[in-house]
């Protein structure tokens, strides 16, 4: 239930401060959130370049996969000693190892150290992001909250429109290498005003124990479940490397909620799940995450492989996508700092968000590019509110001392819910290739026994074939000399047929998103309270003891 206290009671910033100081905070914080969120789509654009300049092709997806594992899996850790120690240290420490991270990653001669500083710099942004979202909710009373955070999508939206322009010209002009020494100057800003401006906020009577066994068991239970995913794109569940990892990171997540239902001071205190509006929200965005990870992952493949657009087009063409969640964010935000009310909002959202993906399982090869367009920016308009919201939602739900470990459980849950969906859609992409590929080669007018040979091999062979490239001369390449007068005809035809393939395949992923919105939308129907912004929800976790007031240094 929700209390009945007055608005006065809750309704007020931990930390009181005169607008132009918090202002000046919003937006040191957002420029940091900027560098993090930046620096993904530049490196992006700019990894074929470094890959090829460091020999590390076969490594690939690890670029990606080393920031994601260190960044997750030290979301939480970061969250829960920010509210010990406070924000300020916590949140200059995250930018300060970003920076040498970035520094490091610049500096890099070979591809293992590219890896293992990509992964020093994951575990900087680790920080940033939740302390962030925290330091919003210390400085900005409940019913403020929504106008300042709508903006953070905003800032991913913003990243995402300049990362490709600004990684494709510091490359091309300056080298690889300067994708990242650029984020020096701005970090080191970020840094000067977040020292000047922002105090340190901690209760006096905190404990200040850290829970050790429980951050190591944390960290060895996300790290072989993570892993264990992400090699789900090159083996099968029943591999030692996916299945097995999987397994051990769930028995060891077992022991990490054992742990933490007897430590004196947990990294992620249960009793905050007796909280009906956190259990819903984390449990809403794992879901709603599943489904909206895939559409940012297999769209620009999409636009590459089938309309045959670059890499840096195919960033813009996410735009309809990019911009629909923008200004739904924005608009959310604000409609919930004037109504207080969410609960409608989010189910809303949800609901525009399974329309879109639904819209979207009808993509082809022949997809008038302006509908297709919509068809993302309704889905962008479901996905802006969905994550901007939860925010807001859990935030006021939360004791004030469990701010931070309350955004970056959110987090994790949200990072962990899109890496199981990758896993999860990647799967249904390849199976639904190789089933629909035969099917449409002889719609196209292919001979069935030649398109049967097409999928023979296998994913692994058959993958060859959809890379990014002219198609037609990759078949052709794989045809014995002898026998090209004969293929080179049919070209076209199998052309269209895999790209009819290709397109189906990808359709269906986003039926894993309708699946999980819906999902979520009963979660947050039936578990979520009708709470308002201002009021906090009542449930029994365990009491405190009494404390002194806030200290401000």
């Amino acid at each position: 239930m929700t209390s009945a206290v007055t608005p006065a009671d809750h309704d007020r910033a931990p930390i009181e401060l005169p607008q132009r100081v918090r202002l000046e905070i919003l937006g040191a914080v957002m420029l940091g959130i900027f560098l993090a969120a930046l620096d993904q789509t530049i490196v992006g654009t700019a990894l074929p370049v470094i890959v090829t300049d460091l020999e590390g092709n076969d490594v690939y997806v690890w670029a990606f996969t080393a920031y994601l594992l260190t960044s997750t899996i030290s979301g939480p850790i970061y969250g829960k000693l920010s509210d010990i120690y406070g924000r300020r240290p916590l949140f200059l420490i995250g930018v300060g190892i970003f920076l040498l991270g970035s520094l490091l990653c610049g500096l890099s001669q070979e591809m293992w150290q590219f890896l293992l500083f990509r992964g020093l710099q994951g575990l900087g942004a680790g920080a940033l992001f939740p302390i962030a979202l925290a330091i919003i909710a210390d400085i900005f009373a409940p019913s403020e909250r929504g106008k300042y955070q709508g903006f953070f999508g905003a800032v991913f939206g913003v990243s995402f429109l300049l990362g490709p322009a600004i990684g494709g010209l510091i490359t091309d002009n300056f080298g690889w290498h300067w994708i990242f020494f650029v984020n020096i100057p701005l970090g080191i800003f970020v840094m000067y005003v977040i020292w000047r401006t922002l105090p340190t906020h901690r209760e006096e009577g905190a404990d200040r124990h850290i829970d050790y066994l429980g951050a190591a068991l944390l960290i060895g239970a996300l790290l072989p479940i993570l892993i264990g995913f992400t090699n789900k794109q090159f083996g099968d569940w029943t591999d030692p490397d996916v299945g097995g990892l999987i397994a051990l990171g769930l028995v060891l997540t077992i022991a990490f909620v054992f742990v933490e239902s007897r430590a004196h001071e947990p990294i992620v205190p249960l009793q905050l799940f007796r909280l009906r509006t956190f259990s819903a929200s984390v449990l809403a965005i794992f879901l709603a995450a599943m489904g909206f990870f895939a559409a940012v992952a297999f769209l620009p493949r999409w636009f590459q492989f089938v309309l045959g657009s670059s890499a840096t087009e195919a960033g813009y063409q996410l735009l309809p996508l990019v911009g629909g969640l923008i200004i739904a964010a924005i608009g959310s935000g604000q409609f919930v700092a004037r109504t207080g009310r969410y609960k409608a909002l989010i189910i809303v959202a949800l609901i525009t968000m399974a329309i879109g993906l639904w819209l979207m399982t009808n993509i082809r090869p022949d997809t008038p590019l302006p509908l297709l367009y919509v068809w993302m920016f309704v889905a962008g308009l479901g996905v802006g509110p969905t994550f901007a919201v939860f925010t807001l939602a859990v935030q006021n739900s939360v004791p004030v001392r469990d701010l931070g470990t309350g955004t970056s459980s959110l987090t994790l849950f949200q990072q962990v819910g899109g890496t199981i969906g990758l896993a999860v859609t990647g799967t249904i992409f390849a199976t639904t290739l190789l089933d629909e590929t035969p099917r449409q080669l002889v719609a196209a007018g292919v001979p069935e026994q030649f398109a049967d040979a097409f999928t023979q091999g296998g994913s692994s062979g058959f993958n060859q074939l959809t890379s990014v490239g002219d198609l037609g001369a990759a078949i052709l390449a794989q045809v014995p000399e002898e026998a090209r007068p004969f293929v080179e005809p049919l070209i076209p035809d199998i052309v269209n047929g895999i790209h009819t393939a290709f397109s189906i395949a990808t359709g269906a992923t986003f039926m894993v998103g309708i699946v999980t919105a819906l999902l979520a939308v009963l979660v947050v129907a039936l578990i979520m309270p009708a709470g308002k912004i201002g009021e906090r929800e009542e449930a029994g976790w365990r009491p405190r003891p009494a404390q002194a007031e806030p200290a401000l240094e």
